[in-house]
């Protein structure tokens, strides 16, 4: 898998394969290999080993400015994951409805916009908690909402339309 990270204000490009032992992996950083062992202590928190040097990780749940914790510095970051930016790339200029479906099955926990509503492209529609992480859902063009299916403390599975834009 291939991402684009931004991390204190300087993007890379990050490849990350499995390697040949079960639970590990192999790390590319703007192509050059990095020594990498990673634990996870506990959902939103890591042990990261990199070139012989100790890490702990704690990650920022905020959602609208995402960070992360490294000792007492705070870095915020951006990942773009190409798959999901190419879908979204392929409803931008799409006429007619467009539905918004769980990717992974979890929680409802803020419903930011209501039935009507006029959104612009990436702007958060709803927030559903998967796997102890809360993760923004984002309108994937302009246009205006016309069916909510989904209210606050709703149970989804992946697949489940949440939203109709129009």
């Amino acid at each position: 898998m291939t991402f684009h990270l931004e991390i204190g204000g300087r993007t890379c490009q990050v490849e990350v394969e499995p390697a040949d032992t079960p639970g590990q992996w192999r790390i590319r950083v703007d192509g050059q290999p990095v020594e990498t062992d990673a634990h996870l202590v506990r959902p939103g928190v890591l042990s990261l080993l990199i070139a012989g040097q100790s890490y702990r990780i704690v990650l920022d749940p905020d959602t609208t400015d995402p960070a992360l914790h490294v000792g007492a510095q705070r870095i915020p970051y951006r990942i773009d994951d190409p798959r999901s930016l190419r879908s979204r790339r392929g409803h931008a200029g799409t006429e007619g409805p467009v539905t918004l479906k769980a990717s992974m099955p979890g929680r409802v926990v803020r419903v930011l916009v209501e039935k009507g509503d006029a959104v612009a492209a990436q702007q958060g529609v709803l927030v559903v908690e998967a796997m102890k992480m809360q993760n923004e859902m984002k309108s994937p063009r302009d246009g205006r909402i016309r069916e909510l299916r989904v209210s606050a403390g709703d149970t989804v599975s992946a697949g489940d339309v949440l939203v109709i834009i129009e």
